[in-house]
């Protein structure tokens, strides 16, 4: 793959994180917030992003999401099939809920 290709797939992926953020805040903020892992203020300003911002945004040259799966036992929880796979996505999502929100330093 070269870097053009990257970049255009970069773009891709960013565009269909701001537009698939934007729908969720607007849809149930406090679920959204919970989900993506984000601070208030930031999914007040992403519900407040148009159409032009979002396409500006999104050509940025990095990615904009990240994962947000530091801890390797929570990782190796969500990847274990063998077993029952809603108490597993359960007890990961509360693990997840004790993690402080993404800040931007």
């Amino acid at each position: 793959m070269n870097t053009s290709d990257m970049m255009a797939e970069i773009r891709d992926a960013n565009l269909s994180y701001l537009m698939l953020a934007q729908q969720m805040i607007r849809r149930d903020k406090p679920c959204a917030i919970f989900r993506l892992g984000i601070s208030a203020d930031i999914a007040d300003l992403f519900e407040r992003l148009s159409a032009a911002q979002i396409l500006k945004l999104a050509g940025t040259n990095m990615m904009l999401a990240r994962f947000r799966f530091d801890d390797n036992a929570i990782l190796n929880m969500l990847t274990d099939y063998s077993k029952d796979r809603a108490l597993v996505q359960t007890h990961a999502a509360i693990l997840m809920a004790g993690q402080p929100v993404e800040t931007i330093r």
